[in-house]
């Protein structure tokens, strides 16, 4: 995770960051980070006498953790009643812990169906292999020589 430090920071003591920080330091654009804010998905940042953003550490923290969840999948609304909640402190830690175990539970089913897709993809690949290194058709049939030489020019490096 990335963490911010007052190196990060355009004041150490005030500990703010711009949005060009944020950007960089969660690795969502400058656009996404309007977007986020605009559709309520991160609180209200505040704004320094120039009207420009000024992220707290908290807010950096936040925006990082929204990243994440979006990375693996969440779905917007949630991530809007998730950043909601957060605004409602410590009485709202059940609620919060709910929705990241709900969310655990669907990228662990993700996970498992895409380690199923990916043991699919490798038997099959294996088998395209032997079939080309035995000079064979599907059917097991061998191939002639131009075919063969065909085979073999499509395997990858």
């Amino acid at each position: 995770m990335t963490t911010l430090t007052n190196r990060d920071l355009e004041t150490p003591a005030e500990a703010t960051a711009g949005i060009s920080d944020v950007a960089r330091l969660s690795g969502l654009s400058q656009d996404t980070l309007r977007w986020y804010e605009k559709e309520g998905l991160l609180p209200q940042v505040s704004r320094g006498s120039d009207r420009r953003r000024s992220y707290t550490e908290r807010d950096v923290a936040m925006v990082v953790m929204l990243a994440k969840l979006r990375d693996s999948g969440m779905p917007t609304e949630e991530m809007r009643e998730f950043s909601r909640l957060v605004t409602g402190g410590a009485a709202t830690h059940g609620q919060r812990l709910a929705i990241l175990e709900r969310h655990r539970t669907r990228i662990h089913a993700r996970k498992a169906a895409l380690d199923d897709a990916l043991a699919a993809l490798d038997e099959k690949t294996t088998h395209y292999r032997h079939l080309i290194d035995e000079g064979l058709d599907c059917d097991g049939h061998p191939v002639c020589a131009d075919i063969a030489a065909l085979q073999r020019r499509g395997i990858p490096s």
